[in-house]
């Protein structure tokens, strides 16, 4: 009994530890989302990757509503939906992908929800830089169609098969339409994942069960020593 104790009180103290350094990953995460909306700064010829994650950047560019994607799996205050992605062409030749975000699921995969916009020849916008979504495990993923009508639904795709799909490089990231501009739709930006404050109490709980473990084992101990007298 004692060493199943020690056994599990190790695992414990090692969860607990495990989402403690998790929360203060997070809130380093927080912490930079919160800076990002300290100032914008223009893109320029700067690449999305060399930029601070979620850091406001303005940019020019050339909407293609004719070539969007629905991102699946994405809900918003509960309800199933979709984040749309639209290439934005810069004056430069790159194109990236910009997050208009989330509409909501129509009741069928047979009628996609309407996402078309009559684009200007140049917009000029602000946004966020982030990363695309990402599922923890491959399960759930599915590239988009290299063939076929547009708008083209996938699940957590990768950037490389964004790119094939559309027939032409993208930036690695992609940037959140502000939520004051225009041409798009629900986009309550947050910084990703639980609130830190919810992986310490986590680690708290762990660690609780350990002390509580502890406690058991020495009451049960000390009943089978005076049994023993």
């Amino acid at each position: 009994m004692t060493a199943l104790v020690v056994a599990l009180c190790t695992a414990f103290l090692g969860l607990g530890r495990w989402q403690w350094q998790r929360g203060e990953a997070r809130q380093e995460q927080w912490d930079a989302f919160a800076r990002g909306a300290d100032e914008v700064r223009p893109l320029g010829s700067s690449k999305l990757d060399d930029i601070a994650r979620f850091a406001r950047i303005s940019l020019a560019g050339h909407f293609r509503p004719d070539r969007q994607f629905l991102l699946d799996n994405r809900s918003h205050a509960g309800m199933p939906g979709y984040e749309v992605l639209t290439p934005l062409e810069l004056s430069d030749g790159r194109a990236l992908l910009v997050d208009r975000g989330w509409v909501a699921f129509t009741g069928s995969r047979a009628h996609l929800p309407n996402v078309s916009f009559a684009a200007a020849p140049v917009v000029t916008l602000i946004g966020r830089v982030d990363n695309l979504p990402s599922a923890g495990l491959d399960y759930g993923r599915a590239a988009p169609a290299l063939t076929g009508s547009w708008p083209r639904v996938t699940s957590y795709p990768r950037m490389s098969e964004l790119s094939a799909a559309l027939g032409r490089v993208l930036e690695e990231r992609i940037v959140l339409l502000d939520p004051s501009a225009a041409d798009g739709y629900v986009r309550d930006w947050r910084p990703p994942g639980l609130p830190p404050a919810r992986h310490w109490a986590y680690a708290i709980q762990w660690w609780l069960f350990a002390v509580t473990l502890i406690v058991l084992w020495s009451v049960a101990t000390v009943r089978r020593r005076r049994r023993a007298r």
